[in-house]
């Protein structure tokens, strides 16, 4: 099968030829038909998130159909049927996470595309307990960026879900799926994107934020909640500001820059600082209904599987709204 390859830590993904992945007894098999990129692919490539291998296949929003499946599969688990594999790729199953329904922070969790193989590739294989089952009606190139950018950010989105004036912070995938949900459920969001992005600001503007503006500006004491979708670091005291007392700012991505210090009276009133790790299998339960339900609608760029290093420059480079997809259809 074709794959782009990542062979070391911030070295150019390369196109090889490498045999199917092998099927454990409790894996399907996908033929992949697209695979969303995402920041945190960028994050492995250059070792701001460690890989746990390598050589690696990156790629977790993999959307494929099922090829061949392990011995012990569970029978819902059908040849031909559209399946999705996502960022969580396994988990203990033992541990006081796993058994509460936090799987997302077993020390054990195994993650597609990064400690296993992913969908920068022809085949993919997926742990069935943690594939997501997919109506075939779907849109494959618009499925892709709900199950990571999407999913991640529903997580998040959660915690804040009870305001009604949002802000959001860093203006990508994620930021832009979770705006139209925002929207669908009545809420007012702020958006702030990279200072002097005017494609960005543009696409928050028709997409329906009340306000739009650049990340260095400062509100005070106006949001109910806020979502730091940026791996910025120094805008968590900024949201903290922005927030009323008994607001929360929530980091939603897997890696930051250092967060400067800053004085505890942005903290006070009851305001509080928290982040969400990697995702449930009832994110994934609860999302895909209500991205349906709310026609959440994503704008995707796509790239061809051997452009996939092109992608990840692109992405690093400000130069994407919206979502990228690679589509090997």
């Amino acid at each position: 099968m074709r794959a782009m390859v990542l062979q070391t830590v911030g070295a150019p993904l390369q196109l090889r030829q490498l045999p199917p992945p092998a099927v454990e007894e409790e894996d399907l098999l996908l033929e992949v038909q697209t695979c969303g990129v995402c920041r945190t692919d960028l994050h492995i490539k250059q070792g701001e998130v460690t890989p746990g291998k390598l050589p690696l296949v990156l790629g977790h929003q993999v959307v494929g159909k099922i090829v061949a499946t392990g011995s012990k599969v569970e029978e819902r688990w059908q040849v031909g049927q559209l399946a999705g594999a996502v960022w969580l790729g396994g988990s203990c199953g033992r541990c006081s996470f796993c058994r509460s329904g936090r799987e997302n922070l077993c020390d054990e969790a195994r993650f597609t595309g990064c400690s296993r193989d992913g969908g920068f590739a022809e085949f993919c294989s997926v742990n069935s307990r943690f594939a997501v089952p997919l109506p075939a009606n779907l849109d494959p190139l618009l499925t892709a960026p709900l199950l990571c950018a999407g999913m991640i950010g529903y997580r998040a989105y959660r915690e804040i879900r009870s305001g009604k004036r949002l802000g959001f912070y860093g203006f990508g995938s994620s930021a832009h799926l979770l705006l139209q949900l925002a929207l669908a459920e009545e809420k007012e969001v702020v958006a702030f994107t990279r200072p002097g992005d005017t494609k960005a600001m543009e696409q928050a503007k028709r997409l329906g934020a009340i306000q739009v503006m650049g990340s260095d500006s400062e509100l005070s004491n106006t949001l109910d909640g806020a979502l730091l979708f940026a791996p910025n670091g120094l805008l968590v005291p900024r949201a903290l500001k922005a927030v009323k007392k008994g607001g929360k700012v929530v980091c939603v991505g897997i890696h930051m820059s250092d967060i400067p210090s800053f004085p505890y009276s942005l903290l006070w009133g009851e305001r509080s600082l928290s982040s969400v790790a990697n995702l449930t299998r009832r994110d994934a339960e609860e999302f895909l209904p209500l991205a349906l339900a709310c026609k959440i609608q994503p704008e995707v760029i796509s790239y061809p599987l051997e452009k996939a290093d092109q992608a990840l420059c692109d992405l690093e480079q400000g130069k994407i709204q919206g979502s990228i997809v690679l589509d090997l259809r």
